[in-house]
């Protein structure tokens, strides 16, 4: 890996095409999950591609090229959402609304097709989508995300009950 990262950094092209094809499709997953548009994640994808290759010089080898190159990704695409608005409500600091403090329950018991799970998901609000992809899918903390969203960790951990909960009431529905 350390070959294609140097042949990248000195310019070549096909070096660059197949950093590109090893993970484009695992980038381009990462924003259709926070943009929750097709069209728009190819487009944040280049972006962040471009970002990544003209920056190569700044990648220290600390972390693996795969990490580095999907936080480059992520806040690409958050830097997209928050284009369009995105408003994170925080909740007030060390209360816990009742409906989300049902830890003791037993989460609903359903057997649940991909696709559907995937639609739901897609349905949810930017902000609850976001940090549930970061939290959930990706595997950032909440310290992470409420650096990366620039938010307190109890907006994030509030987000993402909220989306929780959310996201089952929508399955639900679509029973």
């Amino acid at each position: 890996m350390t070959a294609i990262i140097e042949r990248c950094k000195e310019g070549d092209r096909k070096a660059q095409f197949e950093l590109y094809q090893q993970y484009s499709k695992a980038m381009y997953n990462i924003c259709v999950r926070i943009i929750n548009n097709l069209e728009e994640a190819e487009d944040i994808l280049q972006e962040a591609f471009l970002s990544a290759f003209r920056n190569l010089d700044q990648f220290k080898g600390t972390s693996s090229f795969g990490s580095w190159l999907k936080r480059i990704v992520v806040n690409h695409s958050i830097n997209h959402v928050k284009k369009r608005r995105l408003e994170l409500v925080e909740m007030e600091e060390g209360r816990i609304p009742d409906h989300l403090d049902n830890e003791g329950e037993q989460d609903i018991d359903l057997i649940l097709n991909i696709d559907r799970i995937r639609e739901a998901i897609q349905l949810l609000p930017d902000g609850y989508r976001i940090v549930f992809s970061l939290y959930l899918l990706e595997g950032y903390d909440h310290k992470e995300i409420s650096q990366i969203l620039n938010i307190s960790e109890s907006a994030s951990k509030s987000q993402y009950s909220r989306a929780k909960k959310k996201l089952k009431d929508i399955l639900k529905v679509s029973l």
